[in-house]
Parts: structure tokens; C-alpha cells; sequence
């Protein structure tokens, strides 16, 4: 397919209404971006993206309802039936990029060429110009061979890729996440480009470096083949040097490469569902590169778990994420064996969070396959099974059938630290024997520890 072919599409009723009503207004109203570049591929679009030569003015004044709250004339339709809205933004120029992240000019326009002009790859500097709604007949806009470029397998830049790259840094991590994403090698100038802009990542915000992050951690392709190309093109010791630190830390696997292709493969056999997994996969062995010593990484786990949060703290992760990677980091060496009491399984539950256990499994499990071994028998899935047993047992203080404001009513003993060592004996026997999990049994026990 090329510029001006005819392409016929499947308008959602709501879409073809809102070209409908810009076109009538004597304005020109075309698809752009990663809608255009999935109806090339033969996909079905995620989202639409609508592009026109219509102020934003105009365009919210068309649609009761649409919100207007960018500087960067991106108009939200609400759908009537209740749909995801649609953006609508009008044709724009910018000039300038002083931090390489916003421009410092944004100036409406009226010609759709201009538009594709600013943007960041050919693959996504397609449009789609409608002739009959009704029927979804039209032509592709193409003026730089984005579809082209799709059927060759090339991620090409739009025009100067140095220029483009200078406009904003984050276009040098979305190559990598696009590259991967559609199976594209990169085009030779581009990939120059990037290697030269590398540094100017540093500079990026954490947060739109994370939200990159996960787009490729939640995608189908194995994040090994984007974190790879990060590490050829230069990306990854700007952005992430903890893991970069691990190249070349040989490790006793049965599997070949180092601790960073090891931790590669444990992202790979992570579910792309949930990415934030899959970052606790690529970081778990984080402190290898810092504690070994004679053959061994002694508490590289613990060391790791530390740097793993340095890590999200820099990326501005929410703090339910930094957390629990850390502490999934931080628990990923357990070591059960067949030996383990009721008592030793409840007090490892109680260690590392009811809550924390299915992904710690999990990574388990990704790490032993990353790892090249199988599971010998009696060995952590048995675990797995006996934690299931003991889910419903008391394993927190707030499940003891006594309080501290009964041991104070009841002892005589004012509030204070003698109460929270008394329940923690307490919790520590009923660990050992839930059956004494009795306000009799406890009131008993507690009597005989204090007066001891």
C-alpha cells in the first residue's frame, strides 16, 4: 500500500459521527497515528486517534459535552452510548524543544502535512482522509512511506531522525518499545541517532521513562528482546546501569550467559498481565553485582531488594509497587526443605505476607526455568501446597482471640511495651500450636509469662 491507495475501513458509528460533524462544518477531519498504522497492518485499532484543521474552539463547540483541558488542542468527544470518548486535536506546528520534551511553541494549523511533519516515526505519520463515511471509504495520506516501511519491517524516523530525537528524548526509548513491539529492525540513520542521543535520556522524567517501561513489560513480545536492543543502542546504562552492572557476573547456572541474561530469561517467563511481575523478575538479582565474593553472593537478596527500590524511587513508581517488588526481591531466596514443621511453614507465611506468597511462587518458578533446573522432589511447590493448609490459621497478632486491652483489663498491667511482648509470645505459641488459640488458653499462658 501506498500515498493516495484506496483503503476501505469499518467506522464505529460514534467515529464516523464525529468526522461526520468537522467535515460538515467545512473542515477537514482525517485518522491519524496508531489507528492509521494498525489498519495498514491489517489490526484492529485499540483506540482512534482524529486529527482536523479545526480549532479546538470549534471542535468543543460541536460536541456538547467535550472537554478541553491540554494546551495541545486535544478535544475529548464523549461517546452517547456510553463508549470510550474519542480525541479530536487540531492540525499543529511546533517550534522548539529547549527540554527536549515539550515544545515550546504549539501553533494551530490548517494543513494535515504539516501535522504528520512533527511526528516521531513513519510507521506513525500515516493518515487515513475519508470520502464516505457511510460506506468507510477513503484513501491513506503517506507522504513518508510509513506503510512501506511496515511491509519491509523497518522503524524508520521522520525526516532528520537527529531532529527528532533532539524534540524529545522519550522518541529514543518508544523505538525501542516499537522495534519490538511490530518485529521492525531499526533503520541505519536512525539507529545512528539513537546511539548519539543516548545521554539525553538521563534527562528524562522518571515517571515517562516507567510508563515506557511497562508499555514493553506488558507487551507480547519477551522484554529480553527490548532490554537487549536497550543495551546495544546505549539506552540501558543510561537508564537503568544497576542492571547493566550485571553484565559479565558469571554465575554456576546450568543455563549459559551471566546474571543479566539470567534475569532476562526470568522476565521472559514472567505473564506480560502483569508487568510490575515482571520488573520484580528483571531486578531479583540486582545485588549480584555487588556482593560476590569466593563464588558466592551471600545476601544479594538483601542487597538487591535495596537497589530494586532505589531503582523505582528514581522511576517515580507508586508506592504500593516500589514495596512489593521489594519485598519480592527481597524474599526470592527462600530455601524450604521436606523437614519444615506445620510451625516453621506458618511462621514463613507470617514472614513474608499472605498476600506476597502467589507472586513469590511465581518468581520462583520463572527463576528456576530461567535458571535451567526442575524442581527436585519435596521441594518448593511442596511448600506451596503446605502453605495452602495452613492459610486459615491465626498468623497475625490481630487474629489472637485476645487484645492487649484484654490483657490490661484482665493483668492488671498499664498499656505500654510489656503488653506488645506479652502478645508476641502469645502469637509465637499459637504459631507453634494453633489450638491454643483460645481466650481461655491465651488468658492462661499470659498469666504464667508474666508472674515468670
Amino acid at each position: 500500500m501506498r500515498d493516495g491507495d484506496p483503503l476501505r475501513i469499518d467506522l464505529p458509528p460514534a467515529l464516523a459521527a464525529v468526522l461526520d460533524a468537522l467535515r460538515h462544518g467545512g473542515d477537514e477531519a482525517v485518522l491519524v497515528g496508531g489507528s492509521v498504522r494498525d489498519l495498514v497492518r491489517g489490526d484492529k485499532p485499540a483506540d482512534w486517534d482524529v486529527a482536523t484543521s479545526a480549532p479546538p474552539e470549534t471542535v468543543a463547540a460541536l460536541f456538547p459535552g467535550a472537554t478541553w483541558e491540554n494546551p495541545f488542542g486535544t478535544v475529548t468527544v464523549r461517546d452517547p452510548a456510553g463508549g470510550r470518548g474519542i480525541e479530536v486535536t487540531t492540525y499543529r506546528v511546533e517550534v522548539g524543544y529547549r527540554d527536549q520534551r515539550r515544545p515550546d511553541e504549539v501553533r494551530w494549523g490548517r494543513l494535515l502535512a504539516d501535522d504528520l511533519a512533527r511526528r516521531d516515526f513513519t510507521i506513525n505519520a500515516m493518515a487515513w482522509l475519508p470520502d464516505e463515511t457511510a460506506d468507510g471509504s477513503g484513501r491513506l495520506v503517506d507522504p513518508y512511506g510509513g506503510a512501506g516501511d511496515l511491509e519491509a519491517g523497518l522503524l524508520r524516523a521522520v525526516g532528520d531522525p537527529d531532529e527528532r530525537f533532539n524534540e524529545d528524548a522519550l522518541r529514543l526509548l518508544r523505538a525501542v518499545r516499537l522495534a519490538t513491539r511490530f518485529e521492525l529492525r531499526i533503520d541505519p540513520p536512525t539507529e545512528v541517532a539513537i546511539r548519539a542521543n543516548a545521554p539525553k535520556a538521563a534527562g528524562l522524567s522518571g515517571e515517562r521513562v516507567r510508563d515506557e517501561l511497562t508499555r514493553i513489560l506488558a507487551g507480547a513480545a519477551p522484554p529480553s528482546h527490548a532490554f537487549g536492543l536497550m543495551e546495544r543502542l546505549g539506552l540501558l546504562e543510561v537508564l537503568l546501569p544497576e542492571l547493566v552492572a550485571l553484565r559479565g557476573v558469571l554465575q554456576a547456572k546450568r543455563l549459559e550467559g551471566d546474571a543479566l541474561d539470567h534475569s532476562l530469561r526470568t522476565a521472559d517467563a514472567l505473564p506480560a498481565t502483569d508487568p510490575v511481575l515482571r520488573l520484580a523478575g528483571l531486578l531479583h538479582d540486582l545485588g549480584k553485582a555487588t556482593t560476590l565474593a569466593d563464588g558466592h553472593f551471600l545476601h544479594h537478596d538483601r542487597d538487591g531488594a535495596v537497589l530494586a527500590e532505589l531503582v523505582l524511587q528514581r522511576l517515580r513508581a507508586p508506592r504500593a509497587e516500589v514495596t512489593r517488588v521489594g519485598r519480592l526481591v527481597r524474599h526470592h531466596m527462600f530455601a524450604y526443605t521436606p523437614d519444615w514443621t506445620d510451625a516453621a511453614v506458618r511462621r514463613f507465611v507470617r514472614r513474608v505476607g499472605v498476600d506476597l506468597l502467589p507472586d513469590l511462587f511465581a518468581l520462583r518458578a520463572a527463576d528456576d526455568v530461567a535458571s535451567g533446573v526442575e524442581e527436585p522432589p519435596g521441594g518448593w511447590r511442596v511448600l506451596r501446597e503446605r502453605v495452602a493448609a495452613v492459610a486459615n490459621d491465626p498468623l497475625e497478632a490481630q487474629q489472637l482471640a485476645m487484645t492487649g486491652d484484654d490483657l490490661v483489663a484482665q493483668l492488671q498491667i498499664p498499656p505500654g511495651p510489656a503488653i506488645g511482648r506479652l502478645l508476641a509470645a502469645l502469637l509465637d505459641a499459637v504459631l507453634e500450636d494453633p489450638t491454643l488459640n483460645s481466650r481461655e488458653q491465651l488468658l492462661a499462658l499470659a498469666r504464667a509469662m508474666a508472674s515468670g
